[in-house]
């Protein structure tokens, strides 16, 4: 499978919470090397979308393919479209992994190309809460599924609301920055104009629902963590030591 899919990596540099977010180093490497070498690892094609040279020169340096996209684009996805057309891509499945995901594994991507390869026309993937203190940060997104496992609706806020108190931090999903596309459904999202949800929350897959799509949502055991902090580069920093036995 690993063969008919195309991975891209969007990493902007003008991050407001994290400035210079994909070149910030953790055990030695900057953060766009920790991304780029984990999806590499288990996907032929790995593409890095980036709006700075400096980016696109660390990623050559590791081995890796990036192209220049302007830094005006108002998502992750719309850079992965505009690099998809840049490098003229003819593959049917594209897979969004944002520049901020190090701890990214086969298990995060294989089940949403897998969906794709079924017919949804997109899809990404969640994990299972483990305390109620991360299920309280905004930056850690929210999701709630159907019974069929596609997403109703994706929050900063605490969703759902537990109004009797009988729910466990497992009973909670974590969105995942992983995004899968067929190919027309790609061109399809950045051809839609923001809505209101999106706007509000800032969440760009929010544009999905708003538009009356569906997003079908994968459930992985686990997950690291996604850098969107300094306290994030911090643990995510403590758990590859740990992965790694040290750095």
């Amino acid at each position: 499978m690993s063969s008919e899919f195309l991975v891209v990596i969007p990493a902007r540099l003008g991050s407001k919470r994290l400035p210079e977010k994909p070149l910030r180093r953790l055990c030695g490497k900057t953060l766009i090397e920790w991304v780029y070498e984990a999806v590499s690892r288990f996907c032929d094609n790995v593409l890095v979308a980036t709006d700075s040279e400096k980016v696109v020169e660390v990623v050559k340096r590791a081995g890796g393919e990036a192209v220049l996209t302007p830094s005006e684009l108002p998502s992750g996805t719309d850079r992965v479209a505009e690099a998809v057309k840049i490098a003229g891509s003819n593959f049917e499945y594209i897979v969004n992994v944002q520049g901020d995901e190090p701890f990214v594994e086969p298990e995060h991507i294989l089940p949403v190309v897998d969906r794709l390869m079924k017919g949804d026309r997109f899809a990404t993937v969640a994990v299972p809460f483990s305390s109620f203190d991360e299920i309280n940060k905004p930056s850690r997104v929210k999701v709630v599924r159907d019974g069929d496992g596609y997403g109703i609706y994706f929050s900063r806020s605490v969703i759902p609301y537990d109004r009797d108190g009988n729910l466990s931090p497992e009973d909670y999903f974590r969105h995942v920055g992983i995004y899968g596309f067929r190919k027309d459904a790609l061109f399809d999202f950045v051809s839609w104009r923001e809505g209101f949800l999106e706007k509000a929350e800032r969440l760009e897959q929010l544009r999905i629902l708003e538009h009356g799509e569906r997003i079908y949502v994968c459930i992985a055991g686990h997950y690291g963590i996604g850098v969107d902090t300094e306290e994030d580069l911090v643990k995510a920093e403590k758990l590859l030591k740990e992965k790694l036995n040290g750095c």
